[in-house]
């Protein structure tokens, strides 16, 4: 997707990245909103991570990655990062690298494939790797496609029959893929505690890839003082097309806001936010730090 220059007083970039071996479709209605809100936004295809972009390592990914949020950065006076399912991952790891992130937004974010609906011989596949299946075996999608809203289900799964890329991602991965997908996830978890940005945790109680363990485990991990975690209960995965993707789009509208309020009532140009305001990011802030 292209990258949308500033309009007037757009100073807040963010930076988004897609899922595993997909496309800028997965977040082009979040990126449409947050446009429409006066944001910056980015998504990008990466070498090697995006679909049809060949294979290349995880650490390839990240700085591919990080180069694209350094570019926003020359731009703009804040940039954010925001990633879905294992983009969510990649955009933790582009956070521990670039401190300077203002925000970092995490959408189903995937540091396990636990969710009830994954075979029970996903585990096998990291096995299969070492072996000829390697350049075989691909590991194909299938209903529900992480969707719980059943038109836009019927939708999907007739792109994914002609083996197209949808808005809810590809038809299949490649075992080698799915390889750095994993070694992405145990470099993320190791490195939680490092990433202090604020942070935002959106997931659905019902996530059949990826289970609520893994907003639980970002959540009670990371360094992040300001720290936020919404549950949804009407979406599957695939949170930023699913029933309730408006509200996903909203609630990170707002905390982008937030997280930009916070940073310039402490720059020494004086208070730009309600006495109100401050207060509850500080009580958000402070819950969250106890659950």
């Amino acid at each position: 997707m292209p990258y949308f220059p500033p309009a007037q007083n757009r100073d807040h970039a963010v930076l988004l990245l897609h899922g595993l071996s997909s496309s800028p479709l997965e977040l082009r209605f979040l990126a449409r909103y947050l446009g429409e809100e006066g944001f910056a936004t980015h998504t990008p295809e990466l070498p090697g991570y995006s679909a049809g972009a060949g294979h290349a390592s995880m650490e390839e990914w990240l700085r591919a990655a990080v180069a694209e949020f350094d570019a926003l950065a020359a731009r703009h006076r804040h940039v954010s990062v925001c990633g879905l399912s294992m983009g969510a991952a990649l955009a933790a790891a582009v956070a521990h690298e670039r401190p300077s992130a203002r925000a970092l937004l995490l959408l189903s974010v995937t540091l396990d494939y636990d969710g009830w609906a994954i075979p029970w011989y996903r585990f096998l596949l990291d096995w299969a790797y070492y072996t000829p299946l390697r350049t075989r075996y691909r590991y194909r999608e299938h209903e529900p496609y992480g969707l719980r809203n059943e038109a836009l289900r019927t939708k999907i799964a007739r792109a994914m029959q002609k083996g197209e890329i949808s808005e809810v991602g590809p038809a299949s991965i490649s075992m080698p893929a799915l390889h750095e997908a994993s070694r992405l996830a145990a470099s993320v978890r190791g490195k939680l505690k490092r990433v202090t940005s604020d942070c935002l945790v959106i997931h659905a109680i019902d996530d059949e890839t990826s289970s609520p363990h893994n907003a639980r485990f970002v959540a009670a991990n990371i360094g992040a003082s300001f720290l936020r975690t919404i549950w949804l209960d009407d979406s599957y995965h695939m949170i930023t097309s699913d029933n309730e993707r408006e509200v996903v789009a909203r609630e990170c509208t707002m905390f982008l806001r937030e997280s930009a309020s916070a940073c310039d009532s402490t720059d020494g140009t004086g208070p730009v936010m309600s006495r109100a305001l401050a207060r509850r990011l500080r009580q958000t802030a402070a819950g969250a730090k106890r659950a």
